[in-house]
């Protein structure tokens, strides 16, 4: 699989084509796909009747037109939301997506839009969706073209040895740092991805440090949120692979323009 492939550089769009639909519903994905992505990344919570749900936070407010927990609501109701009411690219002056019938997607409706072979990152922003997806994973097939990602030791851990890639938890990427910041190499234990932000509490996070640690370990680094070319063009060339962005268009395009070789380079 691509994502776990350390000589490759995928885009993977974030929460799909976040940038130009609303996050995490089915037409953000679809368009993903539809300009060339090589994977997608989005974030699962479970409804109030148990289904696995793609949302990013814990309340609506933000995406939505509905108020309170996501978890206080069931699959079909969650469903019938407008998951585009908020989305606008001007800052406000207009919402071209509100009204269209975009809701909130299960997982099971994301799984048999997307092309059969087209890797996710799949981000679990709650332990309670942690034996939903193994179950799912199973369900459809899924353990060769997925990681499964998520800061919180007790959304993950629970999956190690379940089959299908697992991204860095919190204490994981923690214990890698001494090394990285020593300039030493180091491998990850348990897990094959480390998924990061580029900045963590507003603090830089090393990833150029952690690329050269992890070299010929094996595992892959996929850093969020990438829109600018030059900060892609730059992690590419520190070692790292994947760029997750809201604007895979400008990414693929970034990376198919790019001058200068992406390949690790010992210098960086």
């Amino acid at each position: 699989m691509m994502l776990l492939d350390p000589l490759a550089r995928p885009v993977i769009g974030h929460r799909g084509n976040r940038a130009h639909a609303p996050e995490n519903t089915l037409e953000s994905l679809r368009q993903a796909v539809a300009l060339g992505a090589d994977a997608v990344e989005f974030d699962l919570r479970v409804s109030r009747d148990g289904r696995l749900v793609v949302i990013h936070d814990a309340t609506l407010e933000r995406t939505t037109d509905g108020q309170g927990a996501v978890a206080e609501r069931s699959a079909a109701e969650l469903g019938r939301l407008d998951a585009g009411a908020h989305f606008t690219r001007d800052g406000g002056l207009s919402h071209p997506w509100r009204g269209r019938g975009v809701g909130v997607p299960t997982f099971d409706e994301v799984i048999e839009t997307l092309p059969r072979d087209l890797p996710c990152i799949i981000e679990l922003k709650t332990s309670a969706a942690t034996e939903p997806l193994r179950a799912a994973v199973r369900r459809h097939g899924l353990a060769q073209r997925i990681i499964v990602a998520g800061f919180d030791p007790a959304a993950t851990r629970p999956l190690r040895g379940a089959g299908f890639a697992l991204g860095a938890s919190r204490p994981d990427v923690l214990a890698l740092l001494p090394a990285a910041l020593l300039g030493r190499r180091t491998a990850p234990r348990h897990v094959q991805a480390l998924c990061l932000p580029q900045r963590w509490h507003r603090m830089p996070v090393p990833l150029a440090a952690l690329a050269r640690a992890l070299r010929g370990s094996g595992a892959v680094i996929h850093v969020w949120t990438v829109n600018e070319p030059a900060e892609a063009l730059l992690l590419w060339r520190c070692g790292v692979q994947g760029i997750i962005s809201d604007d895979p268009a400008l990414m693929l395009r970034t990376r198919a323009q790019a001058a200068t070789p992406v390949a690790p380079q010992e210098t960086a």
